[in-house]
């Protein structure tokens, strides 16, 4: 596990899992699959359970606090790398970046790095929402995700 960078603006948690990485990535790309595995706790349903294919996607999901959340698919490799900028519906994202890398080691086991970046988030008052973050957090969806993917 490797955790940690320069900038307390991205925060990043690492791990090896024991499941090929097209597994990890079906799991991550399917909106319907996510409160499954958020380590924290903050999803409750996907509204748009349709599978994650391209970057300018846009899926919505609703918060366990009953919010409705439009997540812009920004990164996109097929079985590699995707990540987006949630909004709240209605609004421009405001610059927080969930994003997951699957480097596959061998066919498998799979290195996962998440990371949580929001170095685009320019109103500071936002800051201390976006601190609250860290990669015990993001480990903690890493291990949910190895759990179903390894089951």
């Amino acid at each position: 596990m490797e955790n940690g960078t320069q900038d307390e603006r991205i925060v990043v948690a690492s791990r090896m899992v024991d499941a090929p990485a097209a597994e990890i990535f079906e799991l991550i790309a399917d909106p319907a699959r996510q409160p499954e595995w958020d380590g924290n706790d903050n999803l409750d349903v996907a509204l748009d359970a349709t599978r994650v294919r391209a970057v300018g996607e846009v899926f919505a999901m609703r918060t366990s606090k009953g919010k409705t959340k439009d997540n812009l698919v920004v990164v996109f490799e097929e079985g590699r790398a995707i990540g987006w900028l949630p909004a709240d519906r209605g609004h421009e994202p405001p610059g927080h970046l969930w994003r997951w890398d699957l480097e596959p080691v061998s066919d498998s086991e799979t290195r996962v790095t998440h990371t949580y970046d929001w170095t685009g988030v320019a109103d500071e008052s936002r800051w201390p929402r976006h601190r609250q973050t860290q990669s015990e957090h993001l480990l903690a969806s890493i291990d949910r995700l190895a759990d179903l993917a390894q089951r």
